[in-house]
């Protein structure tokens, strides 16, 4: 399958490997999207704890205005699915398996009028 779009990701379960013109071509939609949303909310599928972080870091560390606290006390066994709330602050790590890899923005909006939309999986090192 060929991936040109951010859409094009939504029938996946795991990230697909991404070549450097892809990556360019959906940062650049996803970041639109991220500035055009109200806040975001960030689901990262791994297969460990650490690595679920090491991706939130790389969201962190690109994007200043997205914060997210108490990172350091994050701890789950095994696969995870890890969850941050930009607008909330909160992020929280669950051990769950069966799930693919990858990172998931959701793009949220105050008005009911605005639908918010996921995009993803996207891989774990896309940020960096």
């Amino acid at each position: 399958m060929e991936i040109n779009k951010l859409d094009d990701l939504n029938s996946l379960r795991t990230a697909p490997q991404l070549g450097s013109i892809q990556v360019k071509k959906l940062l650049e939609e996803i970041e639109a999207n991220i500035l055009n949303a109200d806040w975001i909310t960030i689901g990262i599928m791994a297969s460990c704890d650490t690595e679920a972080i090491e991706a939130l870091q790389s969201i962190l560390k690109k994007y200043s205005t997205i914060k997210f606290g108490n990172l350091d006390s994050l701890h789950a066994d095994g696969s995870v699915f890890l969850k941050g709330n930009q607008k909330t602050g909160n992020v929280f790590v669950r051990s769950e398996n069966g799930l693919g890899e990858g990172i998931l923005i959701t793009c949220q909006y105050e008005k009911d009028a605005q639908e918010s939309n996921t995009y993803g999986p996207l891989p774990l090192d896309f940020f960096t």
